[in-house]
């Protein structure tokens, strides 16, 4: 369960980040990068910090 909540936050904030991207400042598309790597670094860690958050409010793992 967790995984899933953690693939929804993150592409969510893909998708926010690239909207206000575009509409207010360029400079958003960093934060596309930071999800980005993010992302990239957990594959070959096998951690994340958003899942840490996740289980500290309570989300269930598998």
């Amino acid at each position: 369960m967790v995984e899933r909540y953690l693939r929804g936050i993150a592409g969510f904030f893909i998708l926010l980040s690239i909207i206000l991207a575009y509409y207010v400042h360029p400079g958003w598309i960093l934060f596309t990068a930071f999800v980005g790597a993010n992302l990239l670094q957990s594959a070959f860690t096998n951690w994340c910090p958003m899942i840490l958050i996740l289980k500290k409010l309570g989300v269930q793992s598998n």
